[in-house]
Parts: structure tokens; sequence; C-alpha cells
């Protein structure tokens, strides 16, 4: 049986944009999680967070909306907000690691206290009827706190919980523990979504003989890095397809035009652009030289210059930059 392979949500990363063009070019994701909608306080759901997702946007894909917040209020309106755009399902976020975030008792930084989960919930449970499930870390300071939260989780329909196997504190340094995401199955009957460095064909091979009972795979960075990861990881194949150089070359092609109707300038498509291109240079044997020629551009002739010589090592292997 194939694995359920889910997009985990990065902000700024994994946008329509980014779900629409690789749906279209590579497939092989299930499932895709939105970013999170954060309010700030004010119930006013941000034009970017509409586009994203409306309904038009995302025809052709299960997509699941995401809300961060430590905020009953909030957590209902957003609740009414997406059901009223068609959507029957609200994942949480408790896994956000950032700074800004945690300090603010959000994310991650709200596992510790599971009284103010409980509470959250039991008003979201008894008020709206939609269905929830979770994003979370183990814990912001020690995966003590996950284990702590499972008897207050344990009380709710929750669809799911995917868990990162990491603390917050962390942030993306450092493995992940796998043994203690070991515990976290034995504290809990709810379905557990793994999500944590799979970036490679061998490494998710390794994860699903650790845990068998494991069926859904969340995968974050190492999509980005990566878009052939699904498919690959549903084909059992360690190989790149034959005709690897056009597919992405197809799938840069849709991505960076999104982006040229959305931005305003060559600097600003050329940024967000390079902003991939970090994840992108990963799979290539010096990901310095890719990122520095694409540095290098300052319009998009001289980008689109760039592009063509990069998938030429692609292909090739051989690059002057």
């Amino acid at each position: 049986m194939q694995p359920t392979l889910i997009s985990s949500p990065l902000q700024g990363f994994t946008d329509f944009r980014f779900r629409n063009a690789l749906h279209k070019h590579f497939g092989g994701i299930n499932t895709y999680y939105a970013p999170y909608i954060r309010l700030n306080g004010k119930l006013i759901i941000k034009p970017g967070y509409q586009k994203d997702l409306q309904l038009k946007n995302n025809d052709i894909l299960e997509v699941i909306p995401q809300v961060m917040t430590c905020n009953a209020d909030e957590f209902i309106f957003v609740i009414k907000y997406v059901q009223s755009l068609g959507y029957k399902e609200l994942n949480w976020n408790l896994g956000c690691p950032y700074p800004m975030v945690t300090n603010k008792g959000m994310g991650s930084g709200l596992i510790s206290d599971p009284n103010k989960i409980d509470d959250i919930l039991n008003r979201v449970h008894n008020e709206t009827d939609i269905t929830i499930s979770m994003k979370m870390r183990m814990g912001y300071d020690n995966p003590e706190e996950i284990i702590k939260a499972f008897p207050i989780l344990n009380k709710y329909p929750l669809r799911n919980i995917g868990i990162h196997a990491r603390i917050g504190k962390q942030l993306y340094v450092g493995g992940v523990d796998l043994e203690s995401f070991n515990r976290c199955l034995d504290h809990t009957d709810h379905k557990i979504y793994y999500n944590g460095d799979i970036t490679t064909v061998a490494r998710y091979r390794e994860m699903a003989d650790r845990f068998p009972t494991i069926d859904h795979w969340m995968i974050g960075r190492g999509l980005i890095s990566d878009p052939f990861l699904p498919s690959m990881i549903k084909s059992d194949s360690d190989n790149y397809p034959e005709d690897r150089v056009h597919r992405f070359s197809r799938f840069h092609e849709a991505l960076l035009n999104s982006y040229t109707e959305k931005l305003t300038g060559d600097k600003a498509v050329i940024r967000k652009m390079l902003s991939y291109w970090e994840y992108f240079s990963s799979t290539f044997q010096d990901p310095f030289r890719i990122v520095k020629k694409i540095k290098k551009t300052k319009t998009l002739e001289a980008y689109d210059a760039a592009v063509a010589e990069i998938l030429e090592i692609m292909e090739y292997g051989i690059i002057e930059v």
C-alpha cells in the first residue's frame, strides 16, 4: 500500500501558487495544509489569507486551512470564515518554533499549557461543528510537554495529530528525536502523522521501517528542496525520471509566472525566487554556486539566463559561476 503524503505548511513558501504548480507538474501529495492564518488580536482575515484559500485557487487540490492562535474567540472566528468558504476541517498550529510566535504563547510555545489548550478546544467543540486536527512539535523546552498534553488532547475527537519530531527551541537545528516521537505513540489513541527530515527516499524508508504503524507522512522543507520527492517515494524509486530537467523547468516557469503576476518589479520577483532556490539548490552538488548564480542577477532577463545555466548542470553536471 502506498503511503499517504501530506504537504506540511511553510509560511511564505507553500501558498496556492506553489501548491498548484507542484500538483500539476509533479503530483504525489495527497493533502496540502495551507500556511496558517494569524489574526494578531484583530478579527479580520487579511487579503493574502483570503486569496490563498479561495476555492477557485485550489479547485484541483485537497487543501486544509490552518490557524495560529492562543485565543478561543480568534479560533472560532477563523472557523466561521473557513466554513463560509466550504471547508470542513481546520488545523491548529502548535508547531511553529519561532520566538516571535512562541513568546506570545502560540505555536509550540503553547504546548506547555495544557489547561489553556483544554479551554480553547472545549469552546471550539461546544460552539462549532468543524473537524479539528493538530500540527505540533513535541514541546518547546522538552519533549515531556507533549506527553503532559496528551490527556487533554485525548478528550477531544481530533481527526489527527501531526507531530514534528523536534522541540520548539531547536528551530530546525539538530536532528529529530525519534525515541521521543515513539513515546508519543504510546500516549494517545489519536491518528498520528510523522513530520521531520524526510528529505530523500532512503530517509523515508528508514522512517517507515522504524514506525510501521505510521501511514501518513508530512513533508515540509524536503518538498520544497526536491519537488520530485513525493512521486519518487510513492514509486519506491531512488532515480529521477528521464524528463527531470523538462519537468522541473515547466514547474519553475509556472512558479515564476505566478509571482511575476503578483509582485511588482524585477527585484521583488528575483528575491522571491531566490528564497526557493535556497531550497532547490540542496539537490545540486555545489549548492553555494547555484545560489550565488541567482544572487548575482539584477533583472529578469539575467535571471532567466542564470536559470538556463543551472538547468544545464541539472542535466550535464557542469556549470561555471
